[in-house]
């Protein structure tokens, strides 16, 4: 066991012991109230640049299962208050502690989160480094900026995945940090996936000859990405489009909207949304810093807002035949309260193979 520390850039200092890689490392720190998914949260590519806590206690009981990977590891460092060193599950390839290892991203245990998370939530995320030794000077760590978040986690090149079963519909998913379930879902309802890199041109995507266009989840600042939100100017009212997270807010930009950085954000399986011409309230999964002002958007209307602190979580298009959500809808592990949405879309596409 060795003893090393978190400290936050404004100095605050909290003790703890190492695990995983034994390397420092600088990040964005959040918190996520998850009780678990941590599997999923790991290989979140949402998570781009940021040191990663966890609020529920204890961690790694069911050890790392890799068919639950969303995508790529990118998270900078990984704190819990309690790590399981013997995991007990069928389906456990191996344990967090060598994950951590394989990764490069260096652990902390024995952390007091709960003092940690109360902190954040007063002040606001801040950025951190974990290190051995308590710096003198702190001014590289409050510089740290993460930056190209989206270019770091996109697709490099063009992928084709077949529908399963028989194929009703072709979908483009441009892919900002996308999760691998928001593929599943849509396979298995019949549609073959045509992933394409950030990067892709409108004219690129539209020559895919999609029935609909995907927006995926993604990291960063949602303002950073200029060329993303120029193309989405030019798919506009074009094709069916679905967007979850970051493909939300940059849809919502590319419909002449901003966006803000939120105190705390909102990361955890457990966000309260609530209908905003309906009754309903569902529990979603979420994983953002950013959101959505939905009243500086040009066109389109609120759809969904979070019923804590009533920020934008939907946006409907109807005359552009477009829709998009905050949440995470194919959330695993999360709940499964808004599936649904995935059988909008292809309704939507129906109605627009049909026309």
């Amino acid at each position: 066991m060795k003893k090393a520390y978190l400290v936050l850039s404004d100095g605050t200092v909290f003790e703890g012991t190492r695990f995983g890689a034994e390397t420092d490392t600088v990040g964005e720190l959040v918190f996520t109230t998850g009780m678990c998914g941590y599997i999923e949260t790991l290989t979140d590519p949402s998570y781009y640049g940021q040191i990663v806590m966890q609020t529920f206690p204890l961690i790694g009981n069911y050890g790392i299962i890799e068919a639950d990977f969303e995508g790529a590891c990118v998270v900078k460092g990984y704190v819990v208050r309690e790590k399981c060193d013997a995991p007990s599950n069928f389906r456990c390839d191996y344990d967090l502690d060598k994950f951590l290892k394989d990764k490069g991203i260096p652990g902390l245990y024995g952390i007091d989160t709960r003092a940690v998370t109360k902190h954040i939530r007063e002040a606001g995320v801040m950025n951190a480094v974990i290190t051995d030794a308590i710096p003198d000077d702190l001014a590289d760590v409050g510089a740290y900026v993460i930056k190209n978040a989206v270019k770091s986690v996109t697709a490099s090149e063009k992928i084709v995945l077949p529908a399963e079963g028989e194929k009703k519909f072709n979908v483009t998913l441009i892919d900002y940090g996308a999760k691998k379930n928001i593929v599943r879902e849509l396979r298995q309802r019949g549609c073959a996936v045509t992933v394409m890199p950030s990067s892709a041109s409108a004219a690129e995507i539209l020559a895919t000859d999609p029935d609909g266009i995907m927006l995926s989840n993604g990291p960063g600042d949602p303002a950073e990405n200029v060329y993303e939100i120029a193309q989405l100017k030019q798919l506009l009212g074009k094709k069916p489009i679905f967007g979850i997270c970051l493909g939300h807010q940059l849809l919502g930009l590319a419909a002449g909207g901003k966006t803000i950085k939120l105190k705390y954000g909102h990361r955890g399986v457990n966000q309260p949304v609530k209908e905003v011409h309906g009754a309903r309230t569902y529990i979603t999964s979420q994983n953002h810093g950013y959101a959505l002002v939905a009243d500086s958007v040009k066109i389109g209307r609120e759809s969904f807002i979070n019923a804590n602190d009533g920020t934008c979580e939907g946006m409907d298009y109807p005359e552009l035949g477009a829709f998009t959500v905050q949440f995470h809808p194919e959330a695993c592990s999360g709940p499964k309260d808004t599936e649904f949405l995935f059988d909008r879309f292809i309704a939507n596409m129906g109605g627009a193979h049909n026309a």
